[in-house]
């Protein structure tokens, strides 16, 4: 018998060019956050934010769809993010990150990259260790 391994992770609504992705997903649940300047989208007046759960089987091919949906407006950049106990994706428009969760040299690299495309470092913490 094949052991399923479902991922857990966050998608921001304001972050998709096309918010029908979203049924590609089971949503556990959604939270709104105000917007402040510390989030570094002025445009926006809140982020919703969906807790959201994806089958092993569909998390890569579900990883690179989302990686199309990804907004790269007003210059500025996101990213969506799932895991389990092994394996962690971090999805960016048009980049895709698979980390195993027990190398945190992998999370050096990511958080290389979101820097570099404009994400600010507090919102990159991929350590191996957050649950």
């Amino acid at each position: 018998m094949k052991v399923r391994h479902v991922y857990t992770g966050i998608i921001i609504e304001e972050s998709l060019v096309d918010k029908g992705i979203l049924k590609r997903f089971r949503i556990l649940e959604t939270k709104v956050e105000e917007v402040t300047e510390r989030h570094r989208t002025p445009w926006l007046k809140k982020w919703t934010l969906d807790t959201v759960e994806v089958p092993d089987a569909d998390a890569q091919a579900d990883a690179m769809l989302l990686s199309k949906e990804i907004t790269v407006a007003h210059g500025n950049a996101w990213y969506a993010d799932y895991k389990n106990g092994k394996t962690h994706y971090v999805i960016f428009h048009g980049k895709v990150f698979r980390i195993d969760r027990s190398n945190p040299k992998g999370y050096t690299v990511v958080k290389r990259y979101g820097m570099l495309v404009g994400i600010p470092e507090y919102q990159l913490d991929f350590s191996p260790k957050v649950k």
